[in-house]
């Protein structure tokens, strides 16, 4: 963990926040849905996803274009996509809320975080 913690800012918060957000909406999968529960941790769920996001732009080990990648692509999206999600469960959108938070769970949290696995980088060291 020290290989984690010792690089510097915003890295080791980014990756933390990133865990956290992968547990939570692991459990709000499994949990009931239109609870005040799952209102209130589906709130904390999105802010902690906007700072993993907004955090992401602050990160620039890999580089495309100038400092940036495809994955700060995907920051973009994901900010766009919380907001979207955010307006369709507040209209009462239910169906479409749900498709796009499994998007926002599956493409921000699950896929990236297989791609950091990849050798070479942070992630992948820390585990392997």
């Amino acid at each position: 963990m020290d290989l984690l913690l010792n690089q510097p800012q915003p890295i080791p918060s980014h990756a933390l926040v990133a865990l956290a957000c992968v547990l939570l909406g692991g459990f709000q999968f499994v949990s009931a849905k239109g609870t005040p529960q799952h209102r209130w941790l589906g709130r904390l769920w999105v802010c902690a996803m906007i700072y993993v996001a907004v955090t992401s732009l602050f990160i620039h080990d890999i580089k495309f274009w100038g400092l940036f990648s495809p994955i700060h692509l995907l920051s973009l999206w994901t900010l766009f996509s919380l907001a979207y999600a955010t307006h369709l469960a507040r209209s009462g959108r239910i169906k479409q809320h749900r498709i796009w938070m499994i998007a926002l769970y599956g493409l921000a949290l699950i896929v990236t975080g297989v791609f950091t696995l990849w050798p070479g980088r942070l992630m992948h060291d820390l585990l392997f």
